[in-house]
């Protein structure tokens, strides 16, 4: 029987049509369940192997509680730090809301929008001879992956932050918007606006 996420959605239809970062993004389980317990960090570029359902799932599980800083708003209290039963229903429940509201697999949807929100280029700094200077530079596969997937997060709670809508639909819309690349998605302004200050420092 092939594997279902959340006993619900399926792999076989979806596509990665990025060539960049297509290898990274693991559709497939190689175990039963979403919780790999932290195996793939004892070797270098290990989360490579996980799927990006639970790769999702753990950066809703590291976006809070505490203030922090995403994208210039503070973002206070919200998240399910360390607690990964909460990110996985936030998960589930989010897919649920984009089946309903785009009629699309949930994880077609995730994949288009990661697709979308991952930038291609940004900038670094070189310092010479007592200057400092930004540089363009391309953004490795895997770097991609991990900022859009951030972004993805973070703008699910700054939406949610002072807001009566709860996570889940806010993850959901996020999804939905950067999927679709509207401006409006958070993860789709800022891969913009990094990638339009590393066209400034080419």
């Amino acid at each position: 029987m092939a594997f279902k996420y959340f006993g619900k959605w399926g792999v076989e239809d979806v596509s990665v049509k990025d060539l960049g970062i297509q290898k990274y993004i693991r559709l497939e389980l190689s175990a039963p369940v979403m919780r790999s317990g932290g195996r793939h960090s004892k070797k270098q570029f290990g989360k490579a192997e996980l799927s990006v359902v639970e790769r999702l799932i753990n950066k809703i599980m590291r976006s809070g509680p505490g203030s922090r800083k995403l994208g210039g708003k503070v973002i206070r209290g919200a998240g399910a730090c360390g607690k990964k039963n909460k990110a996985y229903n936030t998960v589930r429940r989010s897919f649920e809301i984009i089946e309903q509201k785009a009629k699309k697999n949930p994880v077609q949807v995730l994949v288009n929008a990661i697709q979308n929100a991952a930038p291609r280029e940004e900038t670094t700094r070189i310092s010479y001879g007592g200057i400092t200077y930004h540089l363009a530079v391309d953004s490795a596969p895997q770097r991609r992956l991990d900022i859009a997937l951030k972004n993805i997060a973070g703008g699910a709670f700054a939406a949610s932050f002072k807001s009566k809508k709860p996570i889940e639909e806010c993850l959901a819309e996020e999804l939905i918007m950067a999927a679709s690349y509207d401006m409006k998605s958070f993860s789709i302004a800022r891969k913009e606006e990094t990638e339009r200050i590393a066209r400034g420092a080419r």
